[in-house]
């Protein structure tokens, strides 16, 4: 089966510029269509009330299931606080060789951390966290390159330091996966 699209889904206001940004880094990674559309979903089935966060894996599971195309990868984009069992707060997740993942802003932004707003800072990180994770789909693993997009990111300093494109390795890697060039 050869992919034909990447589709982008929104969930939640998200500025038609940024998304537009978004878009054209991942096309520049990932050379597919790139299709954007908004989704809808009543987020409040996968809110925790006591970790006050939504439940990544449930997000996921959901994406897969309803949104997504067997023919295509899809990210479905958030900008709630994202969690799974087993860590504090995830920036986005994606099934390993899959066909979706995603990714939330929520804590991408200076202002979570009491620093001044930095527009510009906040896409480049969101474009790497949807870069990373459509990594993931096409069945890349964490990279111990420390600018290549597919290096694992525990802190949003983390993800400052690195690049948001493949390096030589990942990319090659890349395109060796039937389907994937």
């Amino acid at each position: 089966m050869d992919l034909r699209n990447i589709t982008l889904i929104s969930f939640g206001f998200f500025e038609k510029d940024l998304l537009t940004r978004v878009a054209d880094s991942v096309k520049q990674e990932y050379p597919f269509d790139i299709i954007i559309k908004e989704g809808y979903l009543d987020l409040s089935e996968y809110f925790d009330p006591v970790r006050r966060q939504y439940n990544g894996n449930s997000l996921l599971k959901v994406i897969d299931t309803s949104y997504a195309v067997d023919d295509d990868k899809t990210m479905g984009l958030f900008s709630v606080d994202l969690f799974i069992p087993i860590l504090t707060f995830i920036f986005g997740q994606a099934f390993l060789r899959g066909r979706c993942g995603i990714a939330s802003i929520y804590r991408l932004s200076n202002e979570r951390y009491g620093i001044k707003n930095d527009d510009d800072l906040l896409l480049d990180r969101f474009k790497k966290e949807v870069n990373h994770e459509l990594g993931h789909t096409f069945g890349l693993i964490h990279c111990h390159n420390p600018v290549c997009v597919m290096r694992s990111s525990t802190y949003v300093e983390d993800i400052d330091q690195k690049s948001w494109t493949l390096c030589p390795k990942c990319r090659e890697e890349l395109n060796l996966i039937p389907g994937a060039r």
